[in-house]
Formats: C-alpha cells, structure tokens, sequence
C-alpha cells in the first residue's frame, strides 16, 4: 500500500494488514471488528464514527501525510479519553505485574525495590496528566462545542505546559538494556517486559502527536470560530506579559506557578494541576524566589496581579484579607 494518504475507500482489512498497530485506533474508536470487505468509509459509518477523524488519526500514526478535512472533536475525545483508560487501567498495570516477576521483587533485592519505585512514581505522574486532560482540558472543550467560552482558559495555556509523558519509560528501558544485571532475574521475562516498555513509549509518543497536531489546531479553529480569537487579542497572559522585563524573566512554567500560588494552591496541589513531581515545584518555587527576590506567598500573590498575571477576581477572598 503505497499511497501517500488513506483513502476513505480503502478496504479497512488492507490497512489493518499495511499498519497491523491500528488496531489499537480501532478498539480508541470504539469500532468493533469482523468487517470484512467493507471500505473505511462503511466500517467508520457503521460504528457511528466521523470518518475524517478516523482518517486522520490512522494517517498520524502510519507516518502518512495528515489529510486536510476538519474532525470532529466529540469523536477525536472519545479516541483519547479511551486511550487514557488503556494507559491507565489496563497497559501499564500489566506492565507493572511482569516487572515484578522479571526483577524478582519478592527477594527484597534492593534495586529491584528502586526500579518499583521508579516504575509506580511514573504511572502516578501519567494518571495525574490524563487526568488533567480529562477532567479540565476536555471539560473546555465541551464547553465550546455547546458554544460556551471560558475566558480564563485557551488550548494555546494547555499546550505551553503539555510535556511528553514517554521520557521516564525510555530512561527505564536503557537502565535494564545498559545497566541492569540483577540476580535472579528471568532472561525471558526481562525481555518480554522491555518489549513491553518499548511499545508502550512508541505508543504514548504517537498519542501525544496526536493531541499536538490533531486535537490542538483542531481546538484552535473551534475557539476562532466562537470568538475566542478576539479574547486572545486582550489576554494579560499574551499581551502584557510580553512587554512586561520582569515577568519576561520568568519561564512559562514559573509564571503558571506564580499564577497557582497566588490562587492560593498548595505545592502538592500545583503538582497535580501541572501534571508534575512536589519535588518539580519546590525547585521551580526556590527559582521564582531567587529571580524576584520575593519569598512569600502574600508577596507572590501581589506580584502576580501587579504584573497583570492573574486578575484579582482570581485571588481568594481569605488571601484579600491578609
């Protein structure tokens, strides 16, 4: 199959057999199997499934080019919010079960307690960043479909602080292929759960495409179209800061610090909503502090609406009565 796109008239058995890893796009879509000879076009018609947004996920993940017709987020959600159970629930809870038995956790060696640890702390900062999509990035999105707008929030915010999720699995899978000698471990086992690894990063790097340059200029479009182009035109996030050579110094992640703190938000909680370690935070707090030379929370919170980074709607009342 040589065409340089997929064709909604191609036999989805043929294009299954060309990128057999599309059958992971088929069970995101909800699309059942046992289609024979029927088209894309029929099998996507028969699930309930916009075919474009078929088209262009599967070209994505095929390494073809992206096909030009516009998708539909409510389906494009339902890929991703089903990807994310297949991450959480299912893919790497497996994969944590045979890392168990391949490292022979329960001899207490100690590296095998380290490699665990790793392990658990990696699915913890996956499950708090989809999550985070779930519940507040696809909530606004919804919102825009049905017309609503928040004016607080834009796709350009969720994409400034939207990094890849597949790093720790690939620093995992190179200290078992280049460090890795513990006792007792399976040869088998070892490998079958570095395969495991390795498919699992392939597959996360190909969602987060996904979103980047499927699921983002398609939100992009959705807000110009409702209006939110000419929010983005008088937003102090864009427009003041920029002018602004204090905030200038700040990096994007520490502005969305400041912007938490003053909202009165723990570390523990800014972890969660950044989709990042307490560790992270505290480290990116003691930066913020050394560049402004500002080390309370009270301070941070007035610079943050002296600045223009927040509103003070935004402030809470306990933190006004200061």
């Amino acid at each position: 199959m040589k065409s340089e796109h997929y064709d909604s008239n191609m036999k989805m058995r043929e294009v299954i057999a060309d990128t057999p890893v599309l059958l992971m796009a088929l069970s995101r879509f909800n699309i059942p199997l046992g289609f024979g000879d029927e088209t894309i076009a029929q099998v996507c018609a028969r699930a309930a499934v916009d075919t474009n947004t078929f088209l262009a996920v599967a070209s994505l993940i095929a390494g073809r080019k992206l096909p030009l017709q516009p998708v539909s987020l409510t389906d494009l959600m339902t890929y991703l919010r089903r990807a994310h159970s297949y991450f959480i629930d299912y893919h790497l809870p497996q994969i944590r079960r045979k890392l168990i038995d391949a490292v022979n956790y329960s001899s207490g060696e100690a590296v095998a307690l380290v490699i665990l640890k790793f392990f658990d702390d990696y699915v913890c900062e996956v499950r708090n960043h989809m999550e985070h999509e779930n519940t507040e990035v696809f909530t606004y999105v919804d919102g825009l479909i049905q017309g609503r707008r928040d004016p607080e929030y834009s796709i350009e915010r969720f994409l400034k602080t939207h990094e890849p999720i597949a790093t720790k699995l690939h620093e995992l899978k190179d200290i078992f292929i280049c460090h890795y000698q513990g006792t007792g471990a399976d040869v088998n086992r070892l490998n079958s759960v570095l395969f495991d690894i390795i498919n699992c990063e392939t597959d996360l790097m190909s969602h987060c495409e996904v979103e980047n340059r499927i699921f983002v200029p398609a939100v992009r479009e959705l807000e110009r179209s409702v209006g939110n182009a000419q929010l983005a035109e008088t937003d102090p996030d864009t427009d003041s800061e920029s002018k602004d050579p204090e905030v200038h110094n700040l990096t994007d992640r520490e502005k969305d610090i400041v912007r938490s703190i003053a909202r009165g938000l723990s570390n523990k909680e800014i972890a969660e909503r950044l989709c990042v370690s307490v560790h992270t935070v505290a480290t990116h707090r003691r930066n913020i502090c050394a560049k402004l030379d500002i080390h309370s929370a009270a301070g941070l919170t007035v610079f943050a609406i002296i600045h223009h980074l927040i509103p003070i709607s935004e402030i809470k009342n306990e933190k006004l009565k200061m």
